[in-house]
């Protein structure tokens, strides 16, 4: 005999306060009253009718669940990146001019996860056979790749200033990261999913999306670590421990990889690429507002925990490493 559906209880309760997604934007509310989406079942989902505070009551509305989230500090904050990120992206923009130099903080130095040392020109010299023509084949790859919409994936304040100090320990200071990590980035995602899953109903679609989340993120730090996450200085530790896991010669590297290395730094540096990648992605409009909200939600999590993953102090390598870095 199949086991019945149990009957399950709406996470709002009336006249609770909780911030609610109106459009991109997440607004405080007050759950005026709950029901379910099918009155004869039991074990429907439930909705709810919401006031947003400072609108008319024209704007009452009634809304899933998955729109809602409790009003915790952590929460408020993924609010308030939500507003920056929207004033950011409808701010009039201004083409900047190439002057092939990036200022701390901006562009190539974090932002694509290596410094601008590794670029290269592409453009062959003046007066060369057949250079007119390479000329306008790269102005017009690069019409191209900047005509692509531009996706703004939430950033808190906090991760960008660690990121900037993270920049300078390792491209300015010469130091590393230690590896490997004592909160490896698998342990960073495995703890969020721990935390993030009591707010959602097992079984639901907001459950199954953070599900995904956490499997594709760790999927995308395995792909990206080595690609994109690292600067130059790093790329001899890179090797190091590649040949760590890769040897089978270590019983305590087998199985590993670099999401059981790097830590919290690195994933705060693949954050910072997710807009970019995901704008050359074919996902719709649903599916990016989507992960931005998840997006949004972890890094506000991470950020609040940072002390926890990030590491306190960076190590000096040894002599034939500095050699062998040059």
């Amino acid at each position: 005999m199949a086991p019945q559906a149990t009957e399950s209880k709406p996470m709002y309760q009336k006249d609770e306060r909780a911030l609610c997604f109106h459009g991109e934007l997440l607004y405080e509310a007050k759950v005026l009253e709950v029901r379910r989406t099918d009155p004869k079942d039991k074990t429907s989902a439930h909705e709810y009718r919401v006031h947003y505070k400072g609108w008319k009551n024209t704007w009452d509305d009634w809304v899933p669940q998955d729109r809602l989230r409790k009003l915790t500090d952590e929460n408020r904050e993924l609010a308030a990146n939500l507003k920056k990120e929207l004033a950011a992206a409808n701010a009039p923009k201004v083409a900047p001019k190439f002057t092939g130099k990036t200022r701390r903080g901006q562009g190539s130095e974090f932002g694509s996860g290596r410094g601008s040392e590794e670029r290269t020109s592409s453009v062959p010299a003046a007066g060369g056979r057949g250079s007119k023509r390479a000329r306008d084949n790269d102005i017009e790859k690069e019409d191209s790749f900047n005509a692509r919409s531009t996706i703004r994936m939430p950033m808190p304040d906090n991760l960008k200033n660690l990121l900037v100090d993270d920049w300078e320990n390792v491209t300015k200071s010469m130091t590393l990261v230690p590896l490997p990590s004592k909160a490896p980035a698998n342990f960073i995602f495995d703890e969020y999913f721990q935390q993030e899953k009591v707010n959602r109903i097992p079984g639901s679609a907001e459950y199954e999306v953070l599900e995904e989340f956490v499997v594709g993120m760790k999927q995308y730090f395995e792909a990206t670590v080595g690609k994109l996450l690292l600067y130059r200085f790093e790329r001899p530790q890179w090797q190091d421990v590649r040949k760590l896991w890769e040897s089978g010669k270590y019983k305590e590297w087998e199985g590993c990889g670099p999401g059981d290395c790097y830590g919290a730094e690195f994933v705060a540096r693949m954050l910072t690429n997710m807009g970019e990648l995901t704008a050359q992605t074919n996902m719709d409009d649903k599916q990016v507002a989507r992960l931005k909200t998840e997006v949004g939600k972890f890094g506000v999590w991470l950020s609040i925990n940072s002390k926890r993953f990030f590491c306190a102090k960076y190590e000096k390598p040894s002599a034939e490493y500095l050699e062998n870095a040059r």
